[in-house]
């Protein structure tokens, strides 16, 4: 039986294939209309899927869309009635939309997936995001959280998951939300919504939390439990066209800051407060679940789980044994909670788990392109290349990144979610202390404050890390242990903000944090393969386990997803040098090439 999952129509739109409950294939729209955060219907989102699998859509089961599109349009309609007239511009912008083509989403996915004649399904939102939270974990029973801006009405909800079923015990609703908090000062800090938010968190170790106290006095009622309401006075996102309003900029000292405009210490503090908030939010609901749950483990899903510096600190206070993160938590995961949604608790399957390893595959389960195809594509555009086998490909590429060049890596399936995990990486020595401006200018075109992600080989995670929990998604966040670090001289503690950007912090200056902090990626012989072979080569080579691991994309653009996307970023860019499968491309022998040139796009998936 084959179920397809689908999630689009808001950012990040998706399509995931599972087979008898075992999933086969998912990947966001964006990687393939290379439009970041596409929201259209997953067209070829979808016939990837089922390329991957070898089946049309007369084959498939049973669709499942990622939330109830009626429900949400009740939220939509009642939010606008409450606050009449105010929020007319948003209605008249927001109601096309809805008139032309959302309020009919069982015809339209008939239209969309012409010969599927099977039956479609709409769980809830939160259902798909706890669905996709548990049913691939390693757990046959768990609490979960699930945590984002708003679905039909629910913005947080927790409950109990065993075996195929799931039962949401608890909701907080729209408007109040972590999500849109948080999305109210990513706004407000000159970010874009539903993208910068991980900006705000890469920004707040340089900030100092002065706000606290404000937001707690004026912004939001917080119970011990963790339940909360903002104060909607200060807000203007439930009918308008902007997430604050005057209030709140009075509160907080003045208009919000222009996008690209210079940053201040205001905006740095502004980051550290509400991420100070959100992390004790996230700490009061986890201990509230623990206590009424009585579950040992916690499994985590919407787009506030991607904060992996609350994921991090919610680990280390022990609260629970063990917890999993969603890879793809936010709404382009939902079309593969939606379709295990189906499988388990719709159709009431059996699921079995091992406790140990989970069902998602490393995430990869996007497209992979064969070394006819990489070897076509290069010679039929005459560029030029070394085709290597494996280990003189590892051989060389590890002794290059130990030279501190720079190296665009594309191996295998490409990654579900919005992290790069070996597979769609740009990666560089994380012993280099220049590695992170040079990457942060020179190859990602990106603000120079942000950090970079460090991969190392899971046996040697504690030898720099102060971490004991698996983290090969990339969700986490841990102290670089102190044997590692550099103390900061007494001069060097008294500067503030930006000015602290270019200091050593440790051994492994590339990837630490100013507060001595480091996302971090375990990397497994079992799972990564050649991005492990690679890791071990190079450590053997420098006695460092450890490498720089930044998305294969500049600012602006999804990551990449085939090679001629891959190659094109390359060329754009200062790397060093391009890695396809086993076939190396070295910047200096390249020739300038035209924007403007039609590269084959007919993707051959393996």
């Amino acid at each position: 039986m084959y179920i397809l999952g689908i999630s689009c129509f808001y950012h990040d739109s998706a399509a995931a294939l599972i087979k008898d409950g075992e999933i086969v294939a998912a990947a966001q729209e964006e990687r393939f209309t290379r439009k970041k955060q596409d929201d259209n219907f997953p067209h070829h989102a979808v016939q990837f899927c089922l390329n991957h699998a070898g089946i049309d859509l007369s084959q498939i089961d049973y669709v499942a869309f990622y939330e109830k599109p009626l429900v949400k349009f009740e939220r939509l309609l009642r939010t606008y009635f409450a606050y009449a007239p105010f929020g007319l511009n948003s209605f008249m912008k927001a109601m096309p939309q809805w008139i032309r083509k959302k309020l009919w989403m069982p015809e339209l996915i008939m239209e969309e997936l012409k010969g599927f004649k099977g039956k479609i399904i709409y769980p809830e939102h939160h259902e798909s995001h706890a669905a996709a939270a548990f049913f691939p974990s390693p757990y046959s029973e768990a609490a979960f959280l699930t945590i984002d801006g708003v679905g039909e009405w629910t913005t947080t909800s927790f409950g109990v998951a065993k075996g195929n079923q799931l039962a949401i015990d608890f909701e907080i609703h729209f408007p109040h939300s972590v999500g849109l908090l948080y999305s109210a000062f990513t706004y407000y800090t000159g970010f874009k919504v539903n993208s910068g938010e991980y900006k705000v968190m890469g920004l707040a170790p340089y900030g100092e939390p002065k706000y606290v106290d404000l937001i707690y006095k004026h912004i939001i009622d917080l119970k011990e439990d963790g339940s909360f309401k903002l104060n909607m006075d200060y807000f203007n996102f439930a009918a308008g066209l902007t997430m604050t309003n005057g209030k709140f900029h009075k509160l907080f000292g003045g208009p919000p800051r222009e996008p690209e405009s210079w940053l201040t210490q205001r905006e740095m503090d502004l980051a550290k407060s509400v991420q100070v908030v959100t992390e004790e939010i996230m700490l009061r609901m986890a201990k509230h679940i623990r206590k009424v749950t009585g579950q040992k483990r916690l499994c985590l899903a919407g787009g506030v789980a991607l904060n992996c510096v609350a994921n991090g600190k919610l680990l280390k206070d022990n609260i629970f044994d063990d917890i999993w993160i969603q890879p793809a938590a936010g709404d382009a995961g939902s079309a593969l909670g939606a379709a295990l949604f189906v499988w388990y608790q719709y159709l009431q399957n059996p699921r079995t788990c091992n406790e140990i390893d989970d069902t998602q595959h490393g995430s990869y389960l996007g497209p992979h392109f064969s070394d006819e195809y990489i070897e076509s594509f290069l010679a039929g555009n005459s560029i030029p290349f070394q085709k290597l086998s494996r280990t003189e490909m590892i051989t060389q590429i590890s002794g290059e990144l130990a030279n501190e060049k720079v190296v665009g890596w594309f191996q295998e399936r490409m990654e579900f979610g919005p992290r790069a995990l070996g597979s769609r990486s740009i990666i560089g020595d994380a012993r280099s202390a220049k590695m992170q401006s040079v990457m942060n200018l020179k190859i990602k075109y990106r603000e120079s404050f942000r950090p970079f992600a460090p991969s190392v080989l899971r046996e040697h995670m504690n030898e720099y890390f102060d971490m004991d929990h698996d983290s090969k998604y990339m969700l986490l966040v841990a102290d670089v242990v102190d044997k590692k670090r550099i103390p900061m001289t007494a001069d060097q503690q008294k500067l503030f903000g930006i000015e602290k950007l270019n200091i050593p912090r440790s051994e492994i200056p590339a990837v630490t944090h100013i507060d001595y902090s480091a996302r971090v990626q375990t990397v497994h012989k079992d799972t990564h393969g050649a991005y492990y072979e690679l890791i071990h080569a190079f450590y053997k080579k420098t006695g460092c386990p450890v490498i720089v691991n930044t998305s294969f994309n500049v600012r602006g653009e999804p990551i990449v997803c085939s090679p001629e996307d891959a190659f094109r970023c390359f060329m754009r860019t200062e790397m060093d040098y391009l890695v396809l499968g086993n076939y190396v491309l070295k910047k200096a022998d390249q020739k300038p090439i035209d924007d403007n040139k039609e590269w084959m796009t007919e993707f051959e998936l393996d």
